[in-house]
């Protein structure tokens, strides 16, 4: 037998047979190898990318249009039997989709209304005359296909309002921001003792209600001004967009966040509960009465208020009556009871375990609880997460499996003021800050054109990239990305600081990355019955190719960060971000006797520490496309914690001052508007009392805050190092 080294290969003819050594065969066998593996990787069906691009091949808009129909056939309120059927709606697909599913129940502090009036006199009692008592009534429209469950829609309230009843002169109060009462005592307008009128629009309600309280009001109405809400020339509901003359936007006005009976922990079954006294004493609930009226009673209630003409950008839209300050001649009365109740409360999960590391957790979240039916306002985003999860159980059919544990959450009583998940990132905190890969949330999934997302700058990147794999629903020829570069948005990426939607636990208690996204923006009829499928069907979104679009893009996020190897944090950015953010502060605090030195010196140790995790990224990467295949699995997880934890060094277990629940140290919301998210929270709330007082103390004060800040920079960027000092 001739030996292996001496057996002829022919090329092109037997003429040029030749010899080839061991040596030889070896190179050629190792390449063609290589080529494999690549091939492999790359375009064979067991590639994560390959089932990443089928994931998006699987949408489907008559699917998610049924989820939404399903989910908005009757209001369903948290704590109602109605909710209960759309938990049990939402098990069911899950489960269908073979994705394990499951509920967690808490017992939760709500209100609900039981008794309501509002009575407007032009002059002052004993003064006679007409009175005006407000049917405080939605009017169901013509052919409205919801008629038959118009009954069970709750009667307008404001939930934690203060229960009592509260008489004086009618005073307005613009959008009853801090300013706008400052406006008004510039002017000479006493609203002492007064019953203030405010419209909706520019900050939370419950800081309306809580501005108009410091300012010495006996109670609130707030109104929704056809000139915010109206549709903007489009024509009101059903014909257009706008809001119905008898539509109002109802709401919490909670201060906090989670249950107001369990400030920090959990509100399992029989657990401890602050009373009510403690709950009122708190701050955390409104101390006066107030109500939510349409525009139609709102403009009833301008025309017999007198006194000072209010400037121009306090005035309404076209053919509104003349706004003016008041306070009075007109004079209102205004009583609330309200049924404090605790009821069981639902969330709705589905796990996907993860194959090679079950224990890092990738969770995407939305809420199902609604005011009213709720198309927009969340169950655009239920059906959104259900179209999501039914993508990723086609994936599973055909052989996929996450590298890490995806986590599907559905809450509930988020319109309450985010308690379900609240109470849950409570009960599981220590689990989820050393277990979370990052929090995906989407809440009203669409109401309209135009995409926007905001995050923790660390996912910026991945958001960018994943949105050039998404078509714009709007115009298939560009991609998402496209489009979303193309808007005119001050910023492509906002900041998570607000507690708006269900991110706030996990960003702003726990330290999470974090993600928020939406197709649209503000609408007209939220929190309003007419917020329904029609509504959604006519001006939201006609094709559902929205739905399906937010769903892809949400989805593709998911998959990145569950099945790429290094997690695709870019904590670069993050340093740059934090610079031009404290640069924003230090002039805010220009000539003051603060200096922004330590902040700046901890943001240099951040980016440097950010590029060397980079660089070794990149070098594990090189090794391995250097046929070093087998690299080591704990430096790749040693490298993943770093990026992982890193955003938790940002919390500060004390809190922010006077907001201790807030952990965050580089965003959280504006004290003054809990929907406004604010950089550096604890430096910005310094220095606003500090011009304020204007003090030796409070300025140091202020560089106490600048110092707490830099240390958390400067922990996160030791994490980042992963070395001791």
């Amino acid at each position: 037998m001739p030996r292996l080294a001496e057996i002829p290969l022919l090329t092109h003819s037997a003429a040029a047979a030749t010899t080839i050594t061991r040596s030889a065969i070896a190179r050629l066998l190792l390449t063609a190898f290589t080529i494999l593996l690549v091939f492999h990787l790359t375009i064979s069906p067991s590639s994560k990318s390959t089932y990443h691009s089928l994931f998006l091949s699987f949408s489907n808009n008559a699917t998610v249009a049924r989820h939404l129909l399903a989910l908005t056939r009757r209001p369903h309120v948290a704590g109602t039997p109605a909710n209960a059927a759309t938990a049990a709606y939402v098990l069911t697909v899950l489960s269908s989709s073979s994705l394990p599913a499951h509920s967690v129940l808490y017992d939760v502090f709500l209100t609900y209304p039981l008794g309501r009036s509002l009575i407007l006199s032009p002059f002052p009692p004993p003064s006679p005359g007409p009175t005006l008592a407000f049917d405080l009534v939605q009017e169901i429209y013509p052919g409205d296909p919801y008629a038959d469950v118009a009954k069970e829609v709750l009667p307008t309230f404001h939930a934690y309002a203060r229960s009592g009843a509260a008489a004086g002169p009618a005073a307005y109060a613009n959008y009853g921001r801090l300013e706008d009462f400052a406006a008004l005592r510039a002017a000479g307008v006493n609203v002492t003792g007064a019953v203030v009128l405010a419209r909706y629009g520019k900050i939370y309600r419950g800081d309306i209600i809580k501005n108009a309280k410091d300012a010495g009001a006996a109670a609130a109405v707030v109104f929704t001004d056809a000139k915010d809400y109206g549709g903007g020339g489009r024509g009101r509901f059903p014909e257009g967009p706008g809001m119905p003359a008898s539509g109002v936007q109802v709401g919490t006005t909670s201060q906090g966040v989670g249950d107001p009976t369990t400030p920090g922990w959990a509100s399992t079954r029989g657990c401890e509960r602050w009373s009510a006294a403690e709950v009122a004493a708190s701050g955390l609930v409104p101390g006066i009465p107030s109500l939510p009226v349409s525009a139609r009673d709102g403009e009833a209630i301008l025309k017999t208020i007198g006194g000072q003409v209010a400037a121009d950008d306090w005035q309404g839209g076209e053919g509104a009556p003349l706004y003016r300050l008041g306070p009075g001649p007109g004079f209102l009365n205004l009583t609330y009871i309200g049924d404090e109740t605790l009821p069981t409360i639902q969330n709705v999960f589905a796990v996907i375990q993860g194959e090679e590391e079950p224990d890092r957790y990738v969770l995407l979240g939305n809420h199902r609880d609604a005011w009213t039916f709720g198309a927009v306002d969340p169950s655009s985003g239920t059906a959104a997460l259900l179209e999501v999860a039914q993508r990723f159980g086609k994936l599973q059919k055909i052989g996929w499996r996450p590298r890490r544990t995806i986590i599907l959450c559905n809450w509930d009583a988020e319109e309450y003021g985010l308690i379900g998940s609240t109470e849950w990132v409570e009960e599981n905190r220590e689990m989820l800050a050393s277990r979370a890969v990052a929090y995906l949330n989407v809440d009203c999934a669409v109401s309209g054109p135009g995409f926007q997302a905001s995050a923790t700058p660390q996912l910026d990147e991945l958001l960018k990239q994943a949105s050039e794999k998404v078509r714009d629903p709007d115009n298939s020829s560009q991609t998402l990305y496209e489009s979303w570069i193309a808007s005119n948005y001050s910023s492509l990426i906002g900041r998570l600081g607000g507690r708006g939607s269900d991110f706030a636990a996990f960003v702003q208690h726990v330290g999470v990355p974090s993600v928020d996204m939406i197709f649209g923006g503000g609408y007209p009829v939220y929190h309003s019955m007419y917020d329904d499928f029609v509504w959604m069907e006519k001006f939201g979104d006609p094709m559902f190719h929205r739905h399906v679009a937010v769903a892809s893009f949400w989805g593709l996020v998911a998959l990145r960060l569950a099945d790429e190897e290094f997690l695709p944090f870019n904590y670069i950015s993050y340093a740059s971000e934090l610079q031009r953010s404290a640069k924003i502060l230090e002039d805010d605090a220009l000539g003051m006797p603060v200096t922004f030195a330590p902040l700046y010196k901890s943001i240099k140790e951040l980016k440097k520490a950010a590029t060397e995790i980079d660089n070794q990224r990149k070098a594990l990467e090189r090794n391995f496309l250097s046929l070093n295949w087998r690299k080591d699995p704990l430096k790749v997880r040693e490298l993943n914690d770093r990026l992982m934890m890193a955003e938790r060094a940002f919390t500060d277990r004390d809190g922010l001052f006077g907001r201790e629940w807030y952990k965050h140290l580089i965003y959280g919301p504006s004290t003054h508007n809990s929907y406004g998210s604010k950089s550096y929270p604890g430096i910005d709330d310094a220095i606003e009392k500090a011009k304020s007082s204007n003090t030796s103390d409070s300025w140091s004060f202020v560089q106490h805050e600048v110092w707490r800040a830099a240390r958390a920079v400067t922990q996160a960027a030791l994490v980042l190092n992963g070395k001791f000092t």
